[in-house]
């Protein structure tokens, strides 16, 4: 027997886990097991065995990486992105600099019907393109499995167009997809808010499921765009045809988007800059998972999540990128790890934990992804040669990802 891929020498080996049931939630956040001077054996795009180095088996290898003075952990599971756009927006970041809020945006025509509107306007073919360059930029940052919304079609062809692209972007690259419909995300001009929810639910939806082109369903639940009536109507609706709900909630203010969620028994709730006490009640009564995306809020000068509040409620806490062109235009995992860091004051190993193990019980493949565990898929990223695993998020504006390995072969 020989093994395809033998990593020796690894300074620390992070997240080694012999097997991994569920998210973890409240204290338990806090463990993050490494074995010091360790091997790492992967074989058929599995991970097949690892242990101390003075463990190891007298066992042959086709290629072995010497990682002395690395890390290596399992590769990051990013569970909210907007990956597929047509375009950046960077004349709205000018106009956030001077001063326009992120609603004042939206209501000149900008935000995501700016998004739409240059997607509308694009090839499938070309938009796959773009779409496609960004899914490279990720892997070579880190992130092994995603979850990637439509949302910028706002038309039945152009949110089937953003879904299609999302699942090529899983047959046509190593990364594990899983998609999310997201058409209540904003109301085009073209429709009054009532005859445009009539449109998701009557004729989107339908078309989505016949062509199987989402896990989940999810809606913007916040003032100004979907409130909690018409969010628990819509998520009703696509459970009906086998989409799981999933809120982008409490962003911008207290919307109601976590109790609804809880209600409709969401599997995440997602953003949370603007939540109390009362939302982590919620919470508690449910098996949702709150998830915190760092990047926007940082990009648009929001409160961050509460972490600590969370965290001390007992309850588990995702990270995710929120990869978007208009309030998180990065997908970088490791800056997300540290912004939770240093804005959140999580510990990197919450913070780890958050954006591996929780984000993909998030995506529901916590059975294959998110841990070093015997016969999981072989997604694992090499650190730089680093003094301490703390140091990557320490040092958060360093390309300290090396090497990555995804399905059992090497990346970069």
């Amino acid at each position: 027997m020989a093994w395809d891929i033998l990593i020796t020498n690894i300074k620390g080996l992070a997240q080694v886990r012999d097997s991994t049931l569920t998210v973890l939630s409240g204290s338990a956040m806090a463990d993050l097991p490494v074995i010091e001077e360790a091997f790492l054996a992967i074989s058929d795009g599995k991970i097949a065995d690892y242990g101390e180095m003075q463990s190891l088996p007298n066992v042959t290898a086709d290629r072995v990486i010497d990682a002395k003075g690395r890390f290596v952990f399992p590769s990051f599971v990013d569970s909210h992105t907007h990956l597929i756009f047509a375009a950046s927006r960077e004349e709205e970041f000018v106009m956030k600099i001077k001063g326009a809020s992120y609603a004042e945006i939206a209501a000149s025509g900008g935000g995501i019907l700016n998004s739409a509107q240059k997607l509308q306007h694009m090839s499938e073919d070309e938009l796959f393109e773009r779409s496609l360059a960004r899914a490279q930029e990720i892997i070579k940052s880190g992130t092994g499995a995603v979850e990637i919304k439509s949302g910028y079609g706002l038309t039945v062809a152009d949110e089937l167009k953003m879904l299609r692209i999302a699942r090529r972007i899983g047959e046509e690259t190593p990364l594990k997809v899983k998609t999310t419909f997201l058409g209540a995300h904003a109301v085009p001009k073209s429709h009054t808010k009532s005859e445009y929810i009539q449109l998701v639910v009557k004729e989107m939806i339908p078309a989505v499921a016949e062509e199987k082109l989402a896990d989940y369903i999810d809606v913007f639940c916040e003032e100004g765009f979907f409130n909690t009536d018409e969010t628990e109507l819509i998520c009703e609706e696509g459970k009906k045809y086998g989409m799981k709900p999933r809120l982008h909630a409490n962003q911008l203010h207290r919307s109601g988007g976590v109790q609804v969620g809880v209600k409709v028994n969401a599997i995440s709730v997602d953003h949370l800059e603007n939540i109390g006490k009362e939302e982590i009640e919620a919470l508690k009564r449910g098996n949702t998972i709150p998830t915190a995306l760092p990047g926007a809020a940082f990009f648009l000068n929001l409160p961050f999540p509460p972490a600590r509040d969370i965290i001390n409620a007992g309850l588990p806490l995702a990270i995710a990128s929120d990869y978007n062109p208009g309030s998180s235009p990065s997908g970088n995992m490791s800056l997300m790890v540290a912004l939770a860091c240093i804005k959140m004051r999580m510990t990197p190993e919450e913070a780890f934990n958050a954006a591996t193990i929780n984000t993909a019980a998030a995506m529901e493949i916590l059975e294959t992804h998110g841990s070093i565990t015997r016969g999981k898929t072989a997604n694992v990223c090499i650190t730089m040669p680093i003094p301490t695993l703390a140091y990557l998020p320490y040092s958060f504006g360093s390309q300290l990802v090396g090497q990555v390995i995804i399905n059992g072969r090497l990346i970069n």
